[in-house]
């Protein structure tokens, strides 16, 4: 069945984080105000959208300080609720959004939201199945190099989808969170893979840096 999407939904801004499409997240929740979001959708949609704070949100960051309004919806997949009345989820990223007019700023953001369409693509098209296969390649010879993402693991399986190969790796190469910004901006998902692995070939031409376990 189609996913619906809803007319408004929660926004949880994070400062270095882009969530994309078909590719999963961790999230240890902790803000009143978003502890109030999780108890509230979970009994609805289970959705909320992720976006990514504008520069300058070090000032104060507790406000509910300006986001790109490209972002991503998230779908709440599991959900563990701690002692210390917190939550680590685990979410979706389900499709390309864009925020429209706030509905509300407390106790947290609530906004419209318009979807993003990307250009559609064939599976079984040879060219596809190129681009998955030279995407995987690149990040594999990565991965040998030098210390990545453990997400990135994740992505090599063959046996995954096209998009979610793409963009899990989109999501945790180590690149600006603009940049990541910049690729789910990306309508064509066979560009997206394209530019993806300019940015990890750009990365095996770097001097190597063994034991550099530090991953955006």
């Amino acid at each position: 069945m189609p996913f619906e999407l809803p007319a408004s939904v929660p926004i949880f801004a994070l400062p270095d984080v882009v969530l994309f499409p078909h590719a999963p997240l961790p999230l240890h929740v902790f803000e009143l105000r978003y502890r109030t979001m999780v108890r509230d959708i979970l009994s609805s949609h289970r959705s909320f959208v992720l976006a990514l704070m504008q520069p300058g949100w070090e000032r104060n960051p507790y406000r509910n300080s300006p986001v790109h309004p490209l972002a991503c919806l998230a779908r709440i997949e599991e959900v563990e609720w701690l002692v210390n009345d917190c939550y680590d989820l685990k979410v979706m990223g389900t499709r390309r959004v864009r925020l429209g007019r706030e509905v509300r700023d407390y106790p947290y953001r609530t906004a419209f939201i318009h979807a993003v369409d990307e250009h559609p693509f064939t599976a079984d098209d040879p060219l596809v199945e190129l681009q998955k296969r030279a995407l995987i390649d690149s990040v594999e010879r990565l991965a040998q190099r030098e210390s990545v993402h453990p997400a990135l693991a994740a992505a090599l399986d063959p046996q995954i989808g096209f998009a979610a190969v793409v963009n899990q790796v989109a999501m945790h190469l180590q690149i600006p969170a603009e940049t990541r910004l910049s690729l789910l901006g990306m309508d064509n998902l066979v560009e997206r893979s394209q530019r993806v692995r300019e940015l990890v070939e750009a990365q095996l031409r770097r001097p190597e840096r063994k034991g550099d376990g530090a991953w955006n």
